[in-house]
């Protein structure tokens, strides 16, 4: 299998999301691969009243079923983020890395998971094998994901191994996640009778300052699980940032609205309820601004994934590159907690991500010899040697 030749295939097919173009045709791209490795597979196109209002979105779903033997589902998606200012969907080899959007988050890695089923093929597995192709994960996704169980059963007790992750350990705890956005109001006047109006966006740094002042709180807050070192931390930690603010029409008109985006993530031992109530309860107490909450997207932490088969997969790492380890990720996502509370079953995760390959940046790139190795872990995982 040519998988440099499969990856910059895959980056050329621009699937950026918003707006979310182009899937059917990177599913139709994959699908015949999958079918090669010794796969059965199933194309759906996903009913927009389960993607969120979105129409075209498109997911695969490919099986080697042994019933017999314990369950296994593999995840990955085909949504990237958008790319300015770089030749992103025009991938480039250069000094042994692969550079283009996605190339690392996570198309890499799904080359990768072909790359291993090709090696084992018509070897007798360990697992039950299945392999979830996705839409959206950048923007959200569990509808998707939920309509999808249907044809991944059984999942209660299964094993999760997502790919879209770090690469020589494996993930074991990602981070919850509390997006809030909140619309400051104001009265609309000319700058000149501004003591006839109320500025917006003044207002809307008021409560930025009391949010500030919480996240100095939340900053102290490290969970008991630890962080890979290339992060520069030791433990996961509580975040809490003010990454977006938006109001205002003009220079010489006082604004009647602002918006102000809140994106607080949570370590394990933390509750979504009880994050959502400090976080308004903070916005509360700050006194003459009027505001009201535009939209809160939640998604609860779960506990570490802690099961013989992370053990197992750790091991395997530590044969294929000779480091490995169990370690949280700074992330989150909507997969974890589906699979762990809804579905019943456990989730962890190897990928082909390092700090370096710049995922979300510019001039995104992946090592090929991580995709080779972690076609090895995954290879010798299945049916070990």
């Amino acid at each position: 299998m040519d998988y440099i030749k499969i990856l910059k295939d895959l980056i050329s097919i621009d699937t950026s999301v918003p707006p979310g173009l182009n899937y059917g045709k990177a599913v139709d791209y994959l699908q015949p691969l999958f079918q090669e490795v010794g796969f059965e597979t199933r194309r759906f196109a996903i009913p927009k009243e389960h993607a969120e209002g979105r129409e075209g979105r498109v997911s695969l779903i490919c099986h080697r079923r042994e019933p017999a033997k314990p369950r296994l589902i593999f995840y990955g998606h085909i949504d990237v983020v958008p790319a300015e200012g770089w030749d992103a969907f025009h991938p480039r080899l250069e000094s042994g890395r692969i550079c283009g959007r996605g190339a690392a988050d996570m198309k890499g890695a799904i080359v990768a998971l072909l790359l291993g089923l090709e090696a084992v093929k018509g070897k007798s597995l360990g697992y039950d094998t299945s392999a979830m192709i996705t839409t959206d994960e950048e923007i959200s996704q569990a509808s998707q994901i939920r309509y999808l169980t249907q044809f991944l059963q059984p999942v209660s007790g299964a094993a999760l191994f997502s790919l879209d992750s770090s690469f020589g350990y494996v993930t074991i705890a990602n981070l919850g996640l509390l997006h809030v956005d909140i619309e400051v109001k104001g009265k609309s006047v000319h700058s000149g009778l501004s003591h006839l109006g109320e500025n917006a966006v003044e207002k809307a740094n008021l409560l930025v300052k009391a949010l500030l002042d919480l996240k100095n709180e939340v900053a102290q807050r490290k969970s008991e699980i630890n962080v890979h070192p290339s992060t520069g931390l030791a433990k996961m930690e509580a975040k809490l940032n003010v990454n977006k603010m938006a109001g205002g029409l003009k220079v010489n008109i006082v604004p009647d609205r602002c918006l102000v985006s809140v994106d607080r993530r949570l370590i394990p031992e933390e509750s979504i309820a009880e994050a959502e109530k400090e976080l308004l309860d903070t916005l509360a107490s700050v006194e003459g601004v009027s505001w009201g909450i535009e939209r809160i997207h939640k998604i609860p932490p779960v506990p570490p994934c802690q099961h013989p088969v992370v053990d197992e997969l750790a091991e395997v790492i530590r044969k294929v590159t000779g480091q490995t380890g169990k370690f949280g990720e700074m992330g989150s996502g909507d997969l974890p907690y589906i699979v762990t509370s809804e579905w019943g079953a456990k989730e962890f995760a190897l990928g082909v991500i390092r700090p370096e390959c710049n995922i979300h940046g510019k001039d995104e790139f992946v090592y090929q010899k991580d995709i080779e190795d972690l076609a090895k872990i995954i290879s010798q995982f299945l049916s070990p040697i």
